[in-house]
């Protein structure tokens, strides 16, 4: 299904870029929610959480009881909870999907690119490639190699 976003709703669509779109907003039953207030909107995955949250915490609502009216686990609450006390609201939008960092390029790999590098300085990224694989069982790409040993040296000039 092709979503055409000049028919769609602006809200809608900018909650979606930034990942708050609530995937359940018809499971949010908190009269806050369920009133024809303009200003509470279930769609909001960060207001809904941070609703949920002052609830517990300003009202002393019973966290199942709050979990439950807006549409989200017990879990979610702690979650959210943990996420606001640490890094405030911006921290109740999710984050980015995906691997964080080079996951495969671990210290013990650029050690070993960067030892094979020294000893024979001919040597390029896309070289180090197939030895990588065979000695720690990671594909990796050139780039990946040049961009994770640019980061290895400047970790190593900063604690060295």
């Amino acid at each position: 299904m092709t979503r055409n976003r000049r028919t769609e709703d602006p809200k809608v669509v900018a909650l979606r870029e930034t990942r708050c779109l609530n995937p359940h907003p018809e499971a949010v039953t908190d009269e806050r929610f369920t009133s024809s207030s303009d200003f509470f909107d279930a769609r909001d995955l960060a207001q809904v959480k941070y609703e949920m949250v002052r609830a517990v915490r300003a009202e002393d609502m019973p966290i199942t009881v709050a979990a439950a009216g807006f549409g989200l686990s017990r879990q979610s609450y702690y979650q959210a909870a943990a996420a606001l006390d640490q890094g405030g609201l911006p921290a109740l939008a999710p984050a980015k999907p995906g691997p964080k960092g080079a996951h495969k390029l671990t210290d013990e790999v650029c050690a070993f690119a960067e030892d094979a590098l020294a000893a024979d300085p001919g040597l390029r990224a896309a070289d180090l490639a197939g030895p990588i694989e065979r000695a720690f069982g990671v594909r990796v790409h050139a780039r990946s190699i040049e961009r994770a040993l640019a980061r290895w040296r400047g970790r190593q000039s900063k604690s060295g």
